[in-house]
């Protein structure tokens, strides 16, 4: 009766959840997938484990899925209507007590050309986001300016203060635009690094550091096979599998904070999270409805149903307890014992998951109220990066997933592990000591030791480029 219970159990969820369950927010609720520059694809926040920048904090919030290099001709601006937040909780109530605020604005310079012989010119606008090479001081022959602006906004205020260049005092910054290729970016690096700004930030002593702009998608999973009913050998090498990601681009907002600024003295576990909302006219008044809300990866692929997916992004961390049950009583640990033969943990309610997922972990991250929020506790030190275990706690390191998220952590292998048992007793949990893995293996060499961390997106032409890494 179980196991026809479980097939039944699976047929209904093979559509919706389970699609999903392995990818991380690349297009995770119905709603989202309307308005993708909108949609979070991943979060991060961890101690800077940059050389001499171990006081700070960085936080990476990506947005705008599974962007082709080549897709132009407009490629990928973000929404100037929308409000991108990074939240972050610093006394354990599940409220934000700080949101740093990103607002973009594009502007065209309505760049045209003479078409016609004498007597019979126009003036024709060109239809190209850029009509030549454009350089790291020649931004001339590029049609489209992207700027942004940062606010540090308090509490549950709608207006912040804003964060200023450290060197002219400047509140606009410039978004560098995609990589469209070699030919209109002959030096793409030198390009965007003048695009990264050390800047001061409302209350605090120290300046800090921002960069936004597109880069090479930092997540690594085996996503077509975890589409086709999981298809894949999840006890399998972790490294025997294809990062279906490999050759994506994403676009990041990066801002790395001096740790005294998110934190209290008697506290020094911040929960962080990142939203997006758009603008909704009602009773001719304006509101801000929130459409997009991520903070630790896979919660609302893995954990949420598929009806309530909508409701997930639309919601406030401290409102969790609507999910609970999803948490105590989760569905993958009973598909995969579907598909697989593995045997799911026979506890509930699933104490250990509440813990992973909305109080964090006693001794480590823990905070006051349940909510699900990436916890970091900023008193352990960052690891270097050739230290690091790809496992983070799992593997010993304290500094790494759940206590943050660093971008060489592996918590597709991580959450699948934790899910199946990884902290419950064997008696239990029979099967929750194997080495689950989706086979797209990652790890800290992956990525950058500086800021922004994120690598170099890939360009759109040539396509040589962009496919070299991911034979």
């Amino acid at each position: 009766m179980r196991r026809n219970l479980i097939r039944s159990l699976l047929g209904l969820l093979l559509a919706g959840t389970v699609s999903a369950a392995l990818a991380s927010s690349h297009r995770e609720a119905p709603g989202i997938t309307k308005t993708p520059k909108v949609d979070a694809t991943d979060f991060y926040a961890f101690r800077s484990y940059e050389a001499g920048r171990d006081g700070f904090v960085t936080f990476v919030a990506d947005y705008l899925p599974l962007q082709d290099p080549y897709g132009g001709p407009n490629f990928f601006a973000l929404d100037p209507q929308a409000l991108y937040d990074i939240k972050v909780d610093n006394n354990g109530d599940a409220k934000a007590d700080l949101s740093f605020r990103f607002r973009f604005q594009n502007r065209s310079k309505d760049l045209a050309l003479q078409v016609g012989a004498d007597g019979a010119q126009r003036t024709v606008a060109v239809p190209l986001i850029n009509v030549g090479p454009i350089a790291a001081d020649d931004t001339s022959a590029l049609n489209r300016i992207e700027t942004y602006t940062v606010e540090v906004v308090h509490g549950e205020r709608t207006q912040g203060e804003r964060v200023r260049n450290a060197s002219t005092g400047a509140t606009t910054f410039e978004k560098p635009v995609d990589f469209i290729g070699f030919k209109s970016l002959p030096d793409y690096e030198a390009y965007v690094a003048q695009r990264m700004h050390d800047v001061t930030i409302p209350g605090c002593a120290t300046p800090g550091r921002v960069f936004v702009g597109q880069r090479d998608d930092p997540f690594v999973v085996n996503l077509g096979e975890t589409f086709d009913l999981v298809n894949l050998n999840p006890l399998g090498p972790v490294d025997g599998g294809t990062d279906t990601l490999c050759g994506k681009n994403v676009t990041a907002l990066v801002l790395e904070v001096p740790i005294a600024c998110v934190t209290t003295a008697s506290h020094p576990v911040i929960g962080a999270w990142t939203t997006a909302s758009l603008p909704k006219v009602s009773d001719n008044a304006m509101a801000w409805t929130q459409v997009s809300r991520l903070s630790a990866p896979l919660v609302n692929e893995v954990v949420i149903g598929l009806k309530d997916k909508d409701r997930f992004n639309a919601s406030q961390p401290r409102n969790d307890a609507q999910f609970l049950t999803y948490v105590t009583h989760p569905v993958l640990p009973e598909l995969l014992q579907a598909l697989f033969g593995v045997t799911a943990p026979n506890l509930f309610p699933r104490t250990d998951l509440v813990q992973a997922f909305l109080t964090g972990v006693p001794g480590l991250n823990a905070t006051a109220t349940p909510a699900e929020m990436l916890r970091l506790n900023t008193s352990i030190a960052p690891k270097a990066a050739a230290q690091q275990s790809a496992l983070g706690v799992l593997g010993g390191d304290t500094a790494g997933f759940p206590n943050g998220r660093r971008p060489g952590d592996d918590v597709v292998d991580i959450e699948l592990r934790v899910a199946m048992g990884a902290l419950l007793p064997l008696d239990v949990a029979p099967s929750g000591q194997l080495p689950y893995t989706d086979g797209a293996a990652v790890s800290a060499a992956a990525f950058d030791d500086a800021f922004p961390s994120l690598r170099t997106p890939n360009p759109g032409s040539p396509a040589e480029a962009s496919e070299a890494g991911c034979r």
